[in-house]
Protein backbone atom coordinates (compact mmCIF):
# COMPACT_ATOMS: atom_id res chain seq x y z
CA UNK A 1 0.00 0.00 0.00
CA UNK A 2 2.73 2.29 -0.05
CA UNK A 3 3.23 4.87 2.69
CA UNK A 4 1.35 7.61 3.51
CA UNK A 5 0.54 10.40 6.25
CA UNK A 6 -1.48 9.53 8.65
CA UNK A 7 -5.35 10.67 8.64
CA UNK A 8 -8.39 9.63 10.09
CA UNK A 9 -9.93 8.60 6.40
CA UNK A 10 -6.25 6.63 5.61
CA UNK A 11 -6.70 4.98 8.91
CA UNK A 12 -10.32 3.70 7.92
CA UNK A 13 -9.32 2.53 4.79
CA UNK A 14 -5.89 1.09 6.13
CA UNK A 15 -8.24 -0.97 8.76
CA UNK A 16 -10.70 -2.29 5.87
CA UNK A 17 -7.30 -3.24 3.46
CA UNK A 18 -6.07 -5.00 6.71
CA UNK A 19 -2.40 -5.46 4.53
CA UNK A 20 -3.59 -6.32 1.63
CA UNK A 21 -1.48 -5.58 -1.71
CA UNK A 22 -3.52 -3.53 -3.99
CA UNK A 23 -6.23 -2.84 -1.90
CA UNK A 24 -5.92 1.38 -1.48
CA UNK A 25 -3.90 3.87 -2.85
CA UNK A 26 -3.01 7.46 -1.71
CA UNK A 27 -1.48 10.50 -4.32
CA UNK A 28 1.89 10.13 -2.13
CA UNK A 29 2.38 7.09 -4.25
CA UNK A 30 4.79 8.10 -7.54
CA UNK A 31 2.65 6.02 -9.42
CA UNK A 32 -0.62 6.89 -7.95
CA UNK A 33 -2.12 8.46 -11.53
CA UNK A 34 -0.52 6.07 -13.36
CA UNK A 35 -1.32 2.63 -11.67
CA UNK A 36 -4.24 3.87 -9.42
CA UNK A 37 -6.13 6.93 -10.77
CA UNK A 38 -6.03 5.78 -14.59
CA UNK A 39 -7.74 8.65 -16.25
CA UNK A 40 -9.64 7.90 -19.55
CA UNK A 41 -10.01 11.38 -20.87
CA UNK A 42 -6.16 12.66 -20.10
CA UNK A 43 -8.12 16.27 -20.91
CA UNK A 44 -9.43 16.16 -17.76
CA UNK A 45 -7.49 16.25 -14.83
CA UNK A 46 -8.67 14.91 -11.19
CA UNK A 47 -6.86 13.47 -8.47
CA UNK A 48 -8.86 11.52 -6.07
CA UNK A 49 -7.99 11.38 -2.10
CA UNK A 50 -7.51 7.65 -2.11
CA UNK A 51 -8.66 4.80 -4.86
CA UNK A 52 -9.93 1.24 -3.01
CA UNK A 53 -10.24 -1.77 -4.71
CA UNK A 54 -12.46 -3.95 -2.38
CA UNK A 55 -12.88 -7.57 -2.98
CA UNK A 56 -16.06 -7.94 -1.37
CA UNK A 57 -19.79 -6.10 -0.64
CA UNK A 58 -18.51 -6.23 3.18
CA UNK A 59 -15.15 -3.92 1.93
CA UNK A 60 -17.84 -1.57 -0.11
CA UNK A 61 -19.85 -1.13 3.07
CA UNK A 62 -16.86 -0.43 5.02
CA UNK A 63 -15.37 1.50 2.50
CA UNK A 64 -18.38 3.89 2.39
CA UNK A 65 -18.83 4.03 5.95
CA UNK A 66 -15.21 5.22 6.20
CA UNK A 67 -15.94 7.78 3.70
CA UNK A 68 -19.20 8.72 5.93
CA UNK A 69 -16.93 9.37 9.18
CA UNK A 70 -14.94 11.83 7.10
CA UNK A 71 -17.44 13.27 5.08
CA UNK A 72 -15.94 12.41 2.04
CA UNK A 73 -17.65 12.02 -1.11
CA UNK A 74 -17.58 8.98 -3.07
CA UNK A 75 -18.15 7.73 -6.60
CA UNK A 76 -17.76 4.00 -7.75
CA UNK A 77 -15.88 2.91 -10.83
CA UNK A 78 -16.34 -0.11 -13.01
CA UNK A 79 -14.29 -0.08 -16.27
CA UNK A 80 -13.86 3.80 -15.88
CA UNK A 81 -14.67 4.77 -19.93
CA UNK A 82 -16.53 8.27 -18.44
CA UNK A 83 -15.48 10.51 -20.90
CA UNK A 84 -15.09 13.42 -18.06
CA UNK A 85 -13.18 10.77 -15.77
CA UNK A 86 -16.70 10.42 -13.14
CA UNK A 87 -15.66 7.44 -12.35
CA UNK A 88 -12.89 9.09 -10.66
CA UNK A 89 -15.07 11.74 -8.81
CA UNK A 90 -14.82 14.04 -11.89
CA UNK A 91 -13.33 16.73 -9.36
CA UNK A 92 -10.29 16.65 -7.19
CA UNK A 93 -10.52 15.24 -3.66
CA UNK A 94 -13.18 12.16 -3.74
CA UNK A 95 -12.80 9.11 -2.72
CA UNK A 96 -12.97 6.22 -5.56
CA UNK A 97 -14.27 3.06 -5.29
CA UNK A 98 -12.70 0.79 -8.59
CA UNK A 99 -14.70 -2.53 -8.44
CA UNK A 100 -12.49 -4.35 -10.55
CA UNK A 101 -12.26 -7.23 -8.16
CA UNK A 102 -15.82 -7.70 -7.88
CA UNK A 103 -15.69 -10.74 -11.40
CA UNK A 104 -18.29 -13.20 -9.16
CA UNK A 105 -19.82 -14.66 -12.02
CA UNK A 106 -22.87 -17.75 -12.32
CA UNK A 107 -26.14 -18.94 -14.39
CA UNK A 108 -29.37 -20.46 -13.18
CA UNK A 109 -29.73 -22.44 -16.16
CA UNK A 110 -33.35 -23.51 -15.10
CA UNK A 111 -34.67 -19.44 -15.06
CA UNK A 112 -31.25 -18.65 -17.65
CA UNK A 113 -30.39 -15.37 -15.63
CA UNK A 114 -27.04 -14.59 -15.01
CA UNK A 115 -25.43 -12.55 -11.87
CA UNK A 116 -23.08 -10.67 -12.78
CA UNK A 117 -20.10 -8.85 -10.55
CA UNK A 118 -20.07 -5.25 -10.33
CA UNK A 119 -16.48 -4.60 -12.15
CA UNK A 120 -17.50 -6.98 -14.81
CA UNK A 121 -16.12 -5.89 -18.42
CA UNK A 122 -18.63 -6.28 -21.31
CA UNK A 123 -15.84 -8.67 -23.07
CA UNK A 124 -15.77 -10.71 -19.97
CA UNK A 125 -20.10 -10.62 -19.81
CA UNK A 126 -19.73 -11.76 -23.95
CA UNK A 127 -17.67 -14.27 -23.03
CA UNK A 128 -18.72 -15.70 -19.70
CA UNK A 129 -22.56 -16.07 -21.00
CA UNK A 130 -21.25 -17.82 -23.78
CA UNK A 131 -19.84 -20.40 -22.00
CA UNK A 132 -23.11 -21.06 -20.00
CA UNK A 133 -25.40 -22.32 -22.20
CA UNK A 134 -24.88 -19.96 -25.26
CA UNK A 135 -26.51 -16.92 -23.38
CA UNK A 136 -26.33 -13.29 -24.49
CA UNK A 137 -27.65 -9.79 -23.21
CA UNK A 138 -27.81 -6.40 -25.27
CA UNK A 139 -25.13 -4.23 -24.70
CA UNK A 140 -22.17 -1.42 -26.14
CA UNK A 141 -19.42 -2.08 -28.04
CA UNK A 142 -15.99 -1.24 -26.34
CA UNK A 143 -15.08 -4.49 -24.47
CA UNK A 144 -13.34 -2.60 -22.04
CA UNK A 145 -16.39 -0.44 -20.86
CA UNK A 146 -17.19 -2.41 -17.46
CA UNK A 147 -21.02 -3.06 -16.66
CA UNK A 148 -21.43 -1.27 -13.65
CA UNK A 149 -21.39 2.37 -15.36
CA UNK A 150 -22.85 0.76 -18.22
CA UNK A 151 -26.15 -0.80 -17.08
CA UNK A 152 -26.92 1.65 -14.23
CA UNK A 153 -27.17 4.49 -17.30
CA UNK A 154 -28.01 3.13 -20.11
CA UNK A 155 -26.13 0.78 -22.34
CA UNK A 156 -27.32 0.95 -25.62
CA UNK A 157 -25.26 -1.33 -28.82
CA UNK A 158 -25.91 -2.39 -31.70
CA UNK A 159 -28.90 -5.37 -30.41
CA UNK A 160 -30.42 -2.99 -28.37
CA UNK A 161 -33.78 -1.97 -30.86
CA UNK A 162 -34.71 -6.19 -30.72
CA UNK A 163 -33.75 -6.29 -26.80
CA UNK A 164 -34.10 -3.40 -25.29
CA UNK A 165 -30.94 -1.51 -23.57
CA UNK A 166 -28.43 -3.03 -21.30
CA UNK A 167 -30.12 -1.58 -18.02
CA UNK A 168 -34.16 -3.19 -19.37
CA UNK A 169 -32.11 -6.98 -18.62
CA UNK A 170 -31.57 -5.98 -14.88
CA UNK A 171 -33.87 -7.60 -12.66
CA UNK A 172 -32.20 -7.12 -9.45
CA UNK A 173 -29.01 -5.74 -8.23
CA UNK A 174 -26.87 -6.49 -5.05
CA UNK A 175 -26.21 -2.27 -3.72
CA UNK A 176 -24.28 -0.78 -0.89
CA UNK A 177 -26.18 2.46 0.25
CA UNK A 178 -25.32 5.66 1.23
CA UNK A 179 -24.91 4.65 5.22
CA UNK A 180 -23.15 1.48 4.28
CA UNK A 181 -25.85 -1.04 4.49
CA UNK A 182 -25.82 -3.76 1.67
CA UNK A 183 -29.46 -4.03 0.29
CA UNK A 184 -31.66 -5.81 -2.51
CA UNK A 185 -33.26 -4.16 -4.88
CA UNK A 186 -35.73 -5.11 -7.38
CA UNK A 187 -39.14 -4.39 -8.98
CA UNK A 188 -40.59 -5.63 -5.95
CA UNK A 189 -37.93 -4.91 -3.08
CA UNK A 190 -36.86 -1.49 -2.84
CA UNK A 191 -38.29 -0.43 -5.74
CA UNK A 192 -37.63 3.28 -5.63
CA UNK A 193 -34.21 2.83 -5.44
CA UNK A 194 -34.05 0.32 -8.29
CA UNK A 195 -36.10 2.72 -10.47
CA UNK A 196 -32.95 5.11 -9.59
CA UNK A 197 -30.02 3.02 -10.15
CA UNK A 198 -31.84 2.44 -13.69
CA UNK A 199 -30.30 5.30 -15.33
CA UNK A 200 -28.94 7.11 -12.54
CA UNK A 201 -26.78 4.81 -10.68
CA UNK A 202 -23.72 6.89 -9.77
CA UNK A 203 -25.34 9.06 -7.39
CA UNK A 204 -27.56 6.13 -5.65
CA UNK A 205 -25.00 3.53 -4.74
CA UNK A 206 -22.22 1.07 -5.73
CA UNK A 207 -23.44 -1.82 -7.14
CA UNK A 208 -21.54 -5.05 -6.44
CA UNK A 209 -24.30 -7.49 -8.35
CA UNK A 210 -25.98 -7.90 -11.26
CA UNK A 211 -28.74 -10.16 -12.00
CA UNK A 212 -30.04 -9.93 -15.63
CA UNK A 213 -32.37 -11.58 -17.39
CA UNK A 214 -30.34 -13.28 -20.96
CA UNK A 215 -31.61 -14.62 -24.34
CA UNK A 216 -30.33 -17.65 -26.24
CA UNK A 217 -27.27 -15.95 -28.99
CA UNK A 218 -28.93 -15.18 -32.40
CA UNK A 219 -27.93 -17.64 -34.89
CA UNK A 220 -26.68 -16.41 -38.23
CA UNK A 221 -25.91 -12.56 -37.99
CA UNK A 222 -25.98 -10.36 -40.83
CA UNK A 223 -22.92 -7.70 -41.16
CA UNK A 224 -23.31 -4.82 -43.62
CA UNK A 225 -20.81 -1.89 -43.88
CA UNK A 226 -20.57 0.94 -46.65
CA UNK A 227 -17.88 3.21 -47.72
CA UNK A 228 -17.98 6.09 -49.79
CA UNK A 229 -15.47 8.51 -51.89
CA UNK A 230 -16.46 12.16 -52.01
CA UNK A 231 -15.24 15.35 -52.56
CA UNK A 232 -16.76 17.30 -50.27
CA UNK A 233 -18.69 16.78 -47.09
CA UNK A 234 -22.25 18.51 -48.83
CA UNK A 235 -21.80 15.52 -51.31
CA UNK A 236 -23.03 13.51 -48.09
CA UNK A 237 -26.46 15.23 -47.40
CA UNK A 238 -28.56 12.85 -49.77
CA UNK A 239 -26.67 9.51 -48.34
CA UNK A 240 -27.05 11.13 -44.80
CA UNK A 241 -30.91 12.03 -45.46
CA UNK A 242 -31.65 8.56 -46.62
CA UNK A 243 -29.94 6.49 -43.75
CA UNK A 244 -32.07 8.65 -41.70
CA UNK A 245 -35.20 7.81 -43.46
CA UNK A 246 -34.56 4.45 -42.96
CA UNK A 247 -33.90 4.54 -39.12
CA UNK A 248 -36.80 6.47 -38.43
CA UNK A 249 -39.31 4.33 -39.58
CA UNK A 250 -41.62 3.08 -36.83
CA UNK A 251 -42.07 -0.39 -38.57
CA UNK A 252 -38.03 -0.94 -38.94
CA UNK A 253 -37.37 -4.45 -38.82
CA UNK A 254 -36.19 -4.10 -34.93
CA UNK A 255 -33.52 -7.00 -35.77
CA UNK A 256 -31.32 -4.17 -36.91
CA UNK A 257 -28.95 -1.82 -35.25
CA UNK A 258 -27.20 0.77 -38.04
CA UNK A 259 -24.84 3.55 -37.33
CA UNK A 260 -23.64 6.58 -39.80
CA UNK A 261 -20.24 7.63 -39.15
CA UNK A 262 -18.43 10.51 -40.48
CA UNK A 263 -14.70 10.84 -40.28
CA UNK A 264 -11.93 13.46 -41.91
CA UNK A 265 -11.39 10.95 -44.66
CA UNK A 266 -15.17 9.42 -45.22
CA UNK A 267 -17.94 8.12 -44.06
CA UNK A 268 -19.01 4.65 -43.58
CA UNK A 269 -22.65 3.11 -42.15
CA UNK A 270 -22.52 0.32 -40.20
CA UNK A 271 -25.55 -2.54 -39.92
CA UNK A 272 -25.98 -5.43 -37.97
CA UNK A 273 -29.07 -7.60 -38.48
CA UNK A 274 -30.13 -10.36 -36.09
CA UNK A 275 -31.20 -13.01 -38.64
CA UNK A 276 -29.86 -15.09 -41.67
CA UNK A 277 -29.11 -13.36 -45.20
CA UNK A 278 -32.59 -14.37 -46.32
CA UNK A 279 -34.22 -12.64 -43.63
CA UNK A 280 -32.09 -9.40 -44.17
CA UNK A 281 -32.62 -9.46 -47.88
CA UNK A 282 -36.91 -10.14 -46.74
CA UNK A 283 -36.61 -7.39 -44.45
CA UNK A 284 -36.80 -4.31 -46.92
CA UNK A 285 -34.09 -2.92 -45.47
CA UNK A 286 -31.32 -3.73 -48.66
CA UNK A 287 -33.83 -1.65 -50.62
CA UNK A 288 -33.45 1.19 -48.59
CA UNK A 289 -30.39 1.40 -47.35
CA UNK A 290 -27.35 3.23 -49.30
CA UNK A 291 -25.74 1.45 -52.00
CA UNK A 292 -22.40 1.83 -53.20
CA UNK A 293 -19.07 -0.22 -51.84
CA UNK A 294 -20.87 -2.43 -49.90
CA UNK A 295 -19.54 -5.42 -47.61
CA UNK A 296 -21.71 -8.33 -46.59
CA UNK A 297 -20.72 -10.79 -43.92
CA UNK A 298 -22.76 -13.67 -42.41
CA UNK A 299 -20.95 -14.42 -39.37
CA UNK A 300 -22.14 -15.88 -35.45
CA UNK A 301 -22.36 -13.56 -32.25
CA UNK A 302 -19.42 -13.94 -30.86
CA UNK A 303 -17.47 -12.47 -34.49
CA UNK A 304 -20.20 -9.91 -34.67
CA UNK A 305 -19.16 -8.77 -30.90
CA UNK A 306 -15.43 -8.97 -31.77
CA UNK A 307 -15.95 -6.85 -35.14
CA UNK A 308 -17.99 -4.32 -33.70
CA UNK A 309 -15.39 -4.20 -30.93
CA UNK A 310 -12.90 -2.99 -33.51
CA UNK A 311 -15.10 -0.89 -34.98
CA UNK A 312 -15.50 1.17 -32.02
CA UNK A 313 -11.51 1.28 -30.90
CA UNK A 314 -11.37 3.14 -34.30
CA UNK A 315 -12.89 6.19 -32.86
CA UNK A 316 -12.58 5.56 -29.21
CA UNK A 317 -10.71 2.05 -28.06
CA UNK A 318 -9.61 1.50 -24.15
CA UNK A 319 -6.45 3.66 -24.32
CA UNK A 320 -6.60 7.08 -22.04
CA UNK A 321 -6.66 10.02 -24.55
CA UNK A 322 -6.93 13.28 -24.78
CA UNK A 323 -10.30 14.00 -25.89
CA UNK A 324 -13.77 16.51 -26.15
CA UNK A 325 -16.98 14.80 -26.36
CA UNK A 326 -20.75 15.78 -27.41
CA UNK A 327 -23.72 15.06 -28.34
CA UNK A 328 -27.58 15.15 -28.47
CA UNK A 329 -30.82 12.43 -28.52
CA UNK A 330 -33.46 13.31 -31.00
CA UNK A 331 -36.88 12.43 -31.25
CA UNK A 332 -38.62 11.28 -34.53
CA UNK A 333 -40.10 15.05 -35.15
CA UNK A 334 -36.38 16.38 -34.25
CA UNK A 335 -34.64 14.49 -37.14
CA UNK A 336 -32.61 16.25 -39.85
CA UNK A 337 -34.50 18.48 -42.62
CA UNK A 338 -32.40 18.58 -45.74
CA UNK A 339 -31.61 22.41 -45.06
CA UNK A 340 -30.52 21.42 -41.75
CA UNK A 341 -28.06 18.64 -43.07
CA UNK A 342 -26.67 20.95 -45.58
CA UNK A 343 -25.82 23.29 -43.24
CA UNK A 344 -23.85 21.04 -41.50
CA UNK A 345 -21.80 19.38 -43.91
CA UNK A 346 -21.06 22.73 -45.30
CA UNK A 347 -20.01 23.86 -41.55
CA UNK A 348 -17.98 20.31 -41.53
CA UNK A 349 -16.50 21.23 -44.91
CA UNK A 350 -15.73 24.93 -43.90
CA UNK A 351 -14.29 25.15 -40.28
CA UNK A 352 -10.86 24.87 -39.16
CA UNK A 353 -11.17 20.87 -37.50
CA UNK A 354 -7.74 21.51 -35.68
CA UNK A 355 -7.18 17.45 -35.39
CA UNK A 356 -7.14 14.57 -38.04
CA UNK A 357 -8.95 12.27 -35.72
CA UNK A 358 -12.37 13.06 -35.22
CA UNK A 359 -15.87 11.49 -35.82
CA UNK A 360 -19.30 12.44 -35.95
CA UNK A 361 -21.79 9.33 -35.48
CA UNK A 362 -25.67 9.17 -35.82
CA UNK A 363 -26.80 5.54 -34.24
CA UNK A 364 -29.99 5.01 -34.24
CA UNK A 365 -32.34 3.90 -31.57
CA UNK A 366 -35.70 3.06 -30.63
CA UNK A 367 -37.25 -0.13 -31.28
CA UNK A 368 -37.88 -2.46 -27.69
CA UNK A 369 -35.97 0.25 -25.97
CA UNK A 370 -39.12 2.73 -27.08
CA UNK A 371 -41.30 -0.10 -25.25
CA UNK A 372 -40.90 0.68 -21.97
CA UNK A 373 -42.48 3.57 -20.34
CA UNK A 374 -40.68 7.04 -19.94
CA UNK A 375 -41.06 6.97 -15.75
CA UNK A 376 -40.44 3.22 -15.92
CA UNK A 377 -36.82 3.53 -15.17
CA UNK A 378 -34.48 6.60 -14.49
CA UNK A 379 -33.56 6.20 -18.13
CA UNK A 380 -35.95 8.82 -19.90
CA UNK A 381 -35.06 8.72 -23.42
CA UNK A 382 -37.44 6.35 -24.84
CA UNK A 383 -38.95 8.62 -27.30
CA UNK A 384 -35.25 8.70 -29.19
CA UNK A 385 -34.36 7.14 -32.25
CA UNK A 386 -31.49 8.47 -32.69
CA UNK A 387 -28.47 10.32 -30.88
CA UNK A 388 -25.63 12.32 -32.24
CA UNK A 389 -22.62 12.48 -30.71
CA UNK A 390 -19.20 14.35 -32.13
CA UNK A 391 -15.44 13.63 -30.68
CA UNK A 392 -12.29 15.09 -30.94
CA UNK A 393 -9.18 13.40 -30.34
CA UNK A 394 -5.78 15.53 -29.47
CA UNK A 395 -2.79 13.88 -29.77
CA UNK A 396 -0.89 14.12 -27.76
CA UNK A 397 -2.59 17.31 -26.57
CA UNK A 398 -6.15 18.46 -27.32
CA UNK A 399 -6.62 21.79 -28.95
CA UNK A 400 -8.86 24.76 -29.23
CA UNK A 401 -9.82 24.45 -32.81
CA UNK A 402 -10.96 20.84 -32.11
CA UNK A 403 -12.86 21.82 -28.81
CA UNK A 404 -14.87 24.26 -31.29
CA UNK A 405 -15.56 22.13 -34.66
CA UNK A 406 -17.42 19.69 -31.97
CA UNK A 407 -19.18 22.25 -30.30
CA UNK A 408 -20.31 24.09 -33.72
CA UNK A 409 -21.63 20.15 -35.10
CA UNK A 410 -23.53 20.23 -31.89
CA UNK A 411 -24.81 23.60 -32.67
CA UNK A 412 -25.28 23.43 -35.84
CA UNK A 413 -27.60 20.58 -35.18
CA UNK A 414 -29.90 22.11 -32.03
CA UNK A 415 -30.29 25.63 -33.21
CA UNK A 416 -32.67 23.74 -36.17
CA UNK A 417 -34.04 21.07 -34.45
CA UNK A 418 -34.44 21.40 -31.06
CA UNK A 419 -36.18 23.35 -28.34
CA UNK A 420 -34.61 21.82 -25.78
CA UNK A 421 -30.84 19.84 -25.33
CA UNK A 422 -31.47 16.49 -24.45
CA UNK A 423 -28.70 13.63 -24.46
CA UNK A 424 -27.71 10.47 -22.93
CA UNK A 425 -26.14 10.42 -19.61
CA UNK A 426 -23.52 7.84 -21.19
CA UNK A 427 -22.13 10.29 -23.45
CA UNK A 428 -21.31 12.82 -20.20
CA UNK A 429 -21.09 15.68 -21.34
CA UNK A 430 -19.23 18.63 -18.43
CA UNK A 431 -19.83 21.57 -20.52
CA UNK A 432 -23.27 20.93 -19.52
CA UNK A 433 -25.37 23.89 -18.32
CA UNK A 434 -28.26 22.27 -17.45
CA UNK A 435 -27.32 18.46 -17.56
CA UNK A 436 -29.74 16.84 -15.19
CA UNK A 437 -32.50 18.15 -16.99
CA UNK A 438 -30.43 17.17 -20.17
CA UNK A 439 -29.82 13.45 -19.06
CA UNK A 440 -33.00 12.61 -17.17
CA UNK A 441 -35.55 15.14 -18.38
CA UNK A 442 -38.95 14.44 -16.70
CA UNK A 443 -37.73 11.66 -13.97
CA UNK A 444 -35.83 14.03 -12.52
CA UNK A 445 -38.16 15.57 -9.63
CA UNK A 446 -39.04 12.18 -9.31
CA UNK A 447 -34.92 10.97 -8.71
CA UNK A 448 -33.99 14.51 -6.47
CA UNK A 449 -37.03 12.48 -4.23
CA UNK A 450 -35.20 9.71 -4.65
CA UNK A 451 -32.14 11.14 -3.57
CA UNK A 452 -33.12 12.66 -0.38
CA UNK A 453 -34.41 9.46 0.98
CA UNK A 454 -31.50 7.31 0.16
CA UNK A 455 -28.41 9.71 0.14
CA UNK A 456 -29.48 13.11 1.57
CA UNK A 457 -26.06 14.27 2.22
CA UNK A 458 -25.10 13.33 -1.45
CA UNK A 459 -22.63 10.95 -0.28
CA UNK A 460 -22.48 9.34 -4.05
CA UNK A 461 -21.59 12.79 -5.93
CA UNK A 462 -20.19 13.70 -9.16
CA UNK A 463 -20.10 17.31 -11.26
CA UNK A 464 -23.96 16.23 -13.29
CA UNK A 465 -24.76 13.62 -10.49
CA UNK A 466 -28.82 13.45 -9.20
CA UNK A 467 -28.96 15.72 -6.40
CA UNK A 468 -31.28 15.47 -3.27
CA UNK A 469 -34.50 17.35 -3.62
CA UNK A 470 -33.59 18.22 -7.19
CA UNK A 471 -36.38 19.36 -9.55
CA UNK A 472 -35.53 21.00 -12.79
Amino acid sequence: MGQTPSTPLSDCLNAVCNGRDNCVGYPDNPLYQISWVNRYNLDISVEPVAVTRPETAQDVSDIVKCAVANSVKVQPKSGGHSYANYGLGGQDGELVIDLVNLQDFSMDTNTWQATIGGGTKLSDVTSRLDANGKRAISHGTCPGVGIGGHATIGGLGPSSRMWGSCLDHVIEVEVVTADGSIKRASETENSDLFFALKGSGAGFGVITEFVVKTHPEPGDVVQYSFSLSFSKFEDLVPVLLQWQNLVTDPNLDRRFGTEFVMYELGVAITGTFYGTKDEWEASGIPDKIPVGNVSLVIDDWLGVIAQQAEDAALYLSDLSSAFTAKSLALRPDEALSSNTATDLMKYIDSVDRGSLLWFVIFDASGGAVSDIPMNATAYSHRDKVMFVQGYGIGIPTLNQATRDFIDGVITTIQSNTLQVLTTYPGYVDPSLVDAQASYWGPNLKTLGEIKSKWDPSDLFHNPQSVRPGETS
